[in-house]
């Protein structure tokens, strides 16, 4: 049985731990924080391709039980005028239907169910170093404990410590907006808790949906320069109500009141990328999830990519005759899909033209007609071997 070391307890490392359980392998997690919560302000929406990743895995009804689905989209101009109205990815299949959740709230579901299913994971592990060797690879925690397996998967996230170690020259770097993230009970008029609508306005686009318990959950991407560390640091409530509020009052949309609304549930980040092409891959450890090909938040599909990639590794593994054939496999079928979508919800942050060709099935979410990706994920079948 493979022993592997899963480096990283949120969406990508608790998702690889589910689906690196059902392929057969020998599973450990060790996660920095010290408790579930972290990031917990923030909320993100698991698309259709994220929900059928765990739904391969077994895991839907832990999902299901946070948040709430989203089976339509709306777009508003900046006069307010509803210009469009569809259905929200496999919005007929309720398992798969997009759903908006508190990602704290998702951390902890999917680490009880980590946890539910017998599998191990740590808190407050904090690595410091890897050692490669022939046996296999050891992970150094600062706590002075080690643990050694067959293979290291650096699930960790955008400041990856495992991706500093193994490729210490790819960084994050700024994509272009400023993201704003916030709450309030005020939800618009006969505004509907299945929907999500999107607001095309003059300088700032907004997103808003609203929980059946009518509490409004609303985003705010803004084109300027980076915030600098002091200021995401110290930014209070009010000091970004007045930076929003100017921008959002020249259009006649409900954003503005609904951030006049707002009270202490209003925070703010720089959206970042990284660069394509980063390496994966480094003796015995692997990089996924947002530690190998982060995106800025504008296609929404960051979590749904993490969850491919689990099942996606966990299939290479179980499919391919040894790690190292595996491994390749693994990133000839993922990295064309995730770089795509890097650049495309990069070009969209920047306000740049969105390439098309071959590759721009890879961006968006599942649909009736993505057969192939649909494929990748069903656990029942072979993974796709593609050219090289």
């Amino acid at each position: 049985m493979t022993r592997l070391l899963v480096v990283g307890g949120a969406i990508a490392g608790t998702g690889a731990a589910l689906a690196l359980h059902k392929a057969g392998c020998d599973v450990a997690v060790y996660e920095a924080h010290p408790d579930s919560a972290e990031d917990i302000g923030a909320f993100l929406t698991l698309a259709s391709n994220g929900m059928r990743a765990l739904a391969e895995v077994d895991a839907s009804a832990a999902v299901t039980a946070i948040g709430f689905p989203l089976t339509s989209m709306r777009v508003l101009d900046d006069t307010g005028a509803e210009v469009a109205q569809v259905p929200l990815g496999e919005a007929g299949i309720p398992h798969l239907r997009y759903r908006c959740v508190r990602r704290g709230d998702l951390n902890a579901a999917l680490q009880a169910e980590v946890t539910r299913r017998g599998i191990g994971i740590r808190h407050g592990m904090r690595l410091v170093s890897v050692d490669h060797g022939q046996g296999g690879v050891t992970a150094h925690f600062d706590d002075g404990t080690t643990a050694t397996g067959d293979l290291l998967i650096g699930a960790d996230g955008l400041n990856s410590t495992v991706r500093r170690l193994t490729a210490p020259d790819r960084r994050p770097a700024y994509a272009g907006q400023q993201v704003f993230y916030g709450y309030t009970p005020q939800a618009p008029e006969a505004a509907p808790s299945d929907t999500i609508t999107m607001v095309r306005g003059s300088t700032v686009a907004f997103g808003y949906a609203v929980s059946p318990g009518g509490e409004t959950y609303w985003f705010a991407r803004v084109a300027a320069e980076p915030l600098a560390a002091e200021d995401l640091e110290h930014a209070t409530p009010a000091g970004l109500r007045d930076l929003l509020l100017p921008l959002l009052r020249k259009d006649t949309t409900p954003a503005a009141d609904l951030v006049a609304a707002t009270s202490d549930d209003l925070m703010v980040t720089n959206a970042t990328e990284l660069p394509t092409g980063t390496p994966w891959r480094s003796g015995r450890t692997l990089l996924i999830g947002d530690a190998a090909h982060a995106a800025s938040p504008a296609t929404g599909q960051g979590a749904s990519m993490a969850l491919e990639d689990a099942v996606v590794l966990a299939k290479s593994l179980r499919d391919a005759p040894d790690t190292d054939a595996a491994l390749s496999l693994y990133e000839r079928v993922r990295r064309p899909r995730v770089e795509h979508n890097v650049t495309v919800s990069g070009n969209i942050s920047r306000g740049t033209h969105t390439p098309s060709g071959p590759g721009s099935r890879g961006a968006g979410p599942t649909g009736p007609g993505d057969q192939e990706l649909v494929r990748d994920l069903e656990w029942g079948t072979e993974l796709r071997r593609p050219a090289t």
